[in-house]
């Protein structure tokens, strides 16, 4: 079996975790897990609905994607085209899913940060239409608050992002919304 990213380097045999098989690129260090595998693993663990938001809220994960990470890939056990899952970090990742047997391709470095954030047991999510759809909301609200923050300034912004927060907490807050913008009206 060949590395999907580096299509003349044969996959060795390894482990990822004590149940869970794998074959890694000795060149591009890429883990590739077959999807029978993944399945008959993911199944003994518990279940677990892990969102795009955690990825988005953690700091603490440092992550330099892979060159290949853009590489578009081929399974290395059916040949369809690998599909690609976005994974909400900054920067992002792409971790790819064969549409086929169901095999995945994480490369250098994105097996770790999936098990660290604790999202290794649910990666399937990441293909499905929702999770996508939740990632790319989280992405737009980001930027957003860079827009804010950009033409207020840090310090103000954080004040509106409270505000916002706790209005919207409370169970009356569209009085305070109301009242903000008739202020903001008259000036």
């Amino acid at each position: 079996m060949r590395c999907p990213k580096d299509k003349n380097t044969e996959l060795l045999r390894c482990k990822l975790l004590d149940q869970l098989s794998a074959h890694q690129c000795p060149n591009c260090s890429g883990h590739w897990i077959s999807g029978s595998d993944y399945q008959g693993w993911q199944a003994s663990q518990p279940s677990k609905d892990a969102g795009p938001s955690v990825f988005w809220a953690r700091d603490d994960v440092q992550y330099i994607p892979s060159a290949k990470d853009n590489l578009a890939a081929l399974c290395p056990e059916c040949g369809n085209y690998l599909t690609r899952g976005k994974v909400g970090m900054k920067p992002p990742f792409y971790v790819d899913r064969c549409p086929g047997c169901g095999g995945l391709w994480c490369d250098c470095g994105e097996w770790n940060i999936l098990l660290k954030l604790g999202i290794h047991a649910a990666i399937p999510q990441i293909f499905t239409s929702d999770w996508q759809l939740r990632f790319r909301e989280l992405e737009l609200l980001e930027l957003e608050r860079l827009a804010i923050a950009e033409k207020l300034g840090d310090d103000l912004a954080d004040k509106v992002f409270e505000i916002a927060t706790l209005l919207k907490q409370h169970p009356s807050g569209d009085f305070g919304v109301a009242y903000l913008m008739r202020r903001l009206e008259k000036s």
